[in-house]
């Protein structure tokens, strides 16, 4: 899909674009990640939610630190073809040799790791030059808006009880810092009640070539 409702890019376009529902955030989703090719590794793959939306030819690796998820991620990598079991790893510690992967994606992951630096140049370091990265995660809110405000106070609460979330993080900006280039960068916001629609963005880009780091 290109050119979805709702894109649109920085502080202005949250505040002019209109939010979209949940299932136009699958669809575009769904794009995002079947743009994908090669050696694929999905790093907090939960219970293996995305395997619809790869490619047929995508050769598949998933890292789960979580034991019931990595579980039922198992057993759904079995059902859709993927024979490589998963990895028990976090993002900031991933066990692959360097420049082994043609991609790396993650979809609401950036917001929950401990250390987001760490685990983006880990990314950066298993990827080949040049390797393609998605990332589809909600961000913080634009200054002086109620949603912002919200989240600043959430985010101490919903990082202990929810699987590390961090509801005032911004992707975009975590993933610009580590090196990576946008192709496809799109922030939109989705419908939520009752503070107000949730930015988020979709994150489409590449490893700088060999040589080049931040």
């Amino acid at each position: 899909m290109s050119g979805g409702a709702g894109a649109a890019g920085g502080p202005a376009g949250d505040a002019l674009a209109q939010p979209i529902s949940d299932d136009d955030l699958d669809d575009l989703e769904r794009d995002f990640v079947a743009r994908l090719r090669g050696r694929v590794l999905e790093v907090g793959a939960g219970s293996g939610e995305n395997f619809g939306a790869l490619h047929p030819d995508v050769v598949w690796a998933g890292l789960e630190p979580d034991a019931a998820r990595r579980g039922e991620l198992a057993t759904r990598a079995k059902e859709w073809g993927h024979g490589a079991a998963p990895l028990d790893a976090r993002c900031e510690a991933i066990p692959l040799p360097d420049g082994s992967l043609d991609a790396v994606f993650g979809s609401y992951v950036l917001c929950s790791v401990d250390d987001p630096a760490a685990a983006l140049a880990e990314v950066r370091r298993v990827l080949v030059p040049g390797g393609r990265v998605v990332f589809i995660d909600h961000v913080v809110a634009p200054p002086g808006t109620l949603k912002r405000a919200v989240q600043r106070v959430a985010t101490p609460f919903s990082a202990r009880f929810c699987h590390g979330c961090h509801w005032d993080r911004d992707t975009a900006q975590l993933l610009a810092a580590a090196g990576f280039v946008a192709d496809d960068s799109r922030r939109i916001r989705v419908r939520s009640a009752p503070f107000g629609p949730v930015p988020v963005v979709l994150f489409d880009g590449h490893a700088p070539a060999e040589g080049t780091r931040p």
